[in-house]
């Protein structure tokens, strides 16, 4: 089995050779981003499972409009006439190289390393995504050198829509800009026009054009996607390895409208450069966890001597806690706006983009528990700019400007996040000014009716959309059927419309503003609250319909929705109706990774996420399990618990599972978009989670402060 080791806030990984192992590596990732939509990611093995996997996947519009530039390399160590061949790559199922066999070691930090061990030489691959630039550094450190060798690197290149796969019909060329010291410029003419500047200081460049076939892409083939794909590659740089020494490939992208080559005879020798990287990386990270420590207090994990399974680690509580704060990191990115770069929220690597559900389910965890107030703002105020009709986008589209609307419960995440910022920093001037009004014009029109359907009914609660439309985030619909029709009166979007209106009720506006009329919101807080109760609450089964239809038919299937009846700040509930929610999702919905979807013994059940499109979206909400839920369960949990030392020490055993996946397993350094609903619940979905992560750390503190 392989050990993972924390070592100096970095983690280790010791390669073995056997191979299940190494099929066990090839489905452990990892990822680096940048802070403007681009990112990196890959295997432990190094070798890329994905369409969406390569060293350097830019945004031309962040966090949009994202482009596959830079796939890998063939790297290989020349000594005496023998190859050693340290890249991996699979063709129609065989390795060719299979360079995994030299690797001995796996590791991250600010970057990602693979130590090598060959004969005579030692070294180290090391991958560096610079912040806010589209770039991305390969350094090759020659850290034992016995005899001289030659070095020869091979880029292959993408240049293409992230979600697309390339092929050999398109029209890729290249040329040398500059001197000796300047770069190969890779052009691919399309509206963007992209063009990939290469550079290699310490190397010389030979031309030598290749496309090559069919790399299979493991992953996608097991989705039913698309799964082969050609690369290009313009020729090889090449240099001869005397003495222990760094050797540093460097790629950029930009549209062809920037003059990217201008920089080029001016630029730092590239070791240099990578340095400065590393140490502008390491700031950075310190600079997160100062502001996470200026909010936190004194946390003490109820769990003594918690080891990670399959591991000889023991991590403490700040451990866990600063894994943590970096992990969030990933999801905080720039949006480029008419009015300049603002915060906004990535819903999910490697394929989502900035959602507004997902953003403000997770803003309270990724940014107002770590300490990050400015940007927490910035995401409101973010989307506020952007509501229309009393509705906050859902999401934003890839290629363009567009907002979409298709959601009943963004809108009222928006308000529940606002309030959260108010409690966090007191700023109820902010507040007040930038957020309140958005707030006050969100309740209106769903009171009195907006698009899809949405408005509240005569009983005061809120009925949305039909049965084309899937407007909660159970929306999976393939080929016009929809898995999970949750239209009329939703459980969890009238337990958000609940909390709204209480937390306006409460809210003191500061001197001199206008009051936020108290008695106008607790009248319709108080008809809202006996109108849940009597059509939600399931007295024969214990527990919350899920969906009241507009015909009047109940559905009554045991999901996980309810709980946020019980974890929001206002509850419209009994003490003991809380209870027996929170024992009826404990008992048949929750999992070491969080609650399923719906339970085992429902009829739809589905309790794995594997096939074609069809099968997956089937069961993305028939059973599937979704760690982001762990955070309203715990809190719930914890809530009917009256926060007992002994209820967290439980809660504690509840999220250590997703603790341990944080360093072992799925996407080293973050949770997970979903697990299995069956056991052993392996990962599935994307490979981090805004939300995942968010609610795990909000969890994390519930149970430790």
């Amino acid at each position: 089995m392989s050990i993972l080791q924390q070592v100096d806030d970095r983690t280790s990984l010791s390669v073995p050779t056997d191979n299940q192992a190494i099929e066990d590596l090839l489905k452990t990732e990892w990822l680096l981003t940048n802070g403007c939509g681009g990112y990196a990611s890959s295997t432990i093995a190094g070798c890329n499972t994905r369409a969406y996997h390569g060293l350097l996947i830019a945004s031309l519009r962040p966090p949009v409009n994202r482009v596959m530039a830079f796939s890998n390399c063939l790297e290989m160590v020349i000594s005496e006439g023998k190859i050693f061949n340290i890249s991996t790559f699979e063709f129609a199922n065989k390795f060719a190289p299979a360079g995994y066999g030299l690797l001995r070691r796996f590791r991250q930090d600010v970057g990602v390393h693979y130590d090598f061990e060959l004969e005579g030489v030692e070294l180290t691959k090391s991958v560096y995504l610079p912040r806010a630039a589209n770039t991305v550094a390969v350094e090759y450190d020659f850290t034992t050198v016995r005899k001289p060798v030659e070095f020869v690197c091979r880029p292959f290149v993408g240049l293409r829509d992230f979600h697309m796969l390339q092929k050999s019909y398109v029209t890729l060329c290249s040329r040398w800009v500059g001197s000796q010291g300047g770069g190969l410029l890779v052009r691919y003419q399309t509206p963007d026009s992209c063009q990939l500047l290469l550079r290699c200081p310490e190397a010389t460049f030979v031309t030598d054009r290749q496309w090559w076939f069919n790399f299979v892409y493991r992953a996608d083939k097991e989705r039913g996607q698309n799964f082969a794909e050609d690369l290009w590659t313009p020729g090889f740089f090449k240099c001869r390895i005397d003495s222990p020494g760094k050797i540093a490939l460097w790629a950029r992208l930009a549209r062809g409208s920037e003059r990217i080559a201008r920089t080029i005879e001016t630029a730092r020798p590239a070791p240099d450069r990578v340095d400065k990287v590393r140490r502008d990386l390491y700031r950075h990270q310190e600079g997160l966890k100062r502001k996470a420590k200026m909010v936190r207090h004194d946390f003490e994990f109820p769990i003594s001597d918690c080891r990670l399974k399959n591991s000889n680690l023991e991590i403490a509580s700040a451990g866990f806690f600063e894994r943590l704060c970096l992990a969030a990191e990933a999801f905080v990115t720039e949006r480029q706006t008419d009015n300049g770069h603002k915060t906004t929220i990535l819903a999910g690597y490697p394929w989502f983009a900035d959602w507004g559900r997902d953003a403000f389910i997770a803003l309270p965890g990724l940014l107002l528990a770590t300490g990050r107030f400015d940007e927490a703002i910035s995401v409101l105020t973010t989307f506020a700019a952007e509501a229309d009709r009393g509705m906050i986008p859902n999401r934003f589209d890839d290629r363009s400007e567009a907002a979409h609307f298709n959601s009943v419960d963004a809108s009222l995440w928006f308000v529940n996040a606002a309030f959260q910022y108010l409690r966090a920093t007191g700023d109820s001037e902010t507040f007040t000014k930038q957020l309140l009004p958005t707030i006050r014009w969100i309740i209106e029109c769903y009171r009195r009716g907006t698009r899809f359907g949405i408005s509240a009914d005569s009983d005061g609660l809120i009925t949305a959309g039909d049965d084309h439309t899937q407007l909660t985030w159970m929306d999976a619909k393939y080929d016009g059927v929809a898995f999970t029709p949750r239209f009329g009166k939703a459980v969890e979007i009238n337990a958000l419309w609940y909390n709204c209106l209480m937390q306006m009720r409460d809210f003191e506006p500061p001197p001199g503003s206008r009051r936020a009329g108290t008695q106008f919101y607790k009248s319709m807080a108080d008809e809202v609250g006996t109108s849940f109760r009597a059509i939600f609450w399931n007295q024969d089964k214990g527990y919350l319909n899920d969906c009241v239809l507009p015909d009047g038919s109940v559905d009554d299937s045991l999901r996980p929705n309810q709980i946020f009846a019980v974890s929001l700040e206002f509850s419209a509930l009994s003490d003991q109706q809380q209870k027996s929610v929170v024992d009826a999702v404990k008992d048949e919905l929750l999992t070491p990774y969080g609650p399923r979807t719906l339970n085992p013994s429902a009829e739809n059940y589905k309790g794995r996420y594997t096939g074609p499109p069809h099968d997956r979206d089937e069961a993305y909400h028939q059973g599937t399990v979704w760690p982001y839920l762990i955070g309203a369960f715990v809190e719930a949990y914890l809530k009917v618990n009256e926060f007992s030392a002994e209820s967290k020490r439980q809660a504690a055993e509840f999220i250590l599972p997703l603790l341990e996946h944080l360093t072992e397993s799925g996407c080293i350094g973050s949770i997970s978009e979903i697990f299995d609903g069956d056991a052993p619940q392996l990962p599935r979905g994307c490979i981090a989670q805004a939300w995942s992560v968010a609610e795990l750390i909000r969890a994390y503190q519930l149970v430790s402060s």
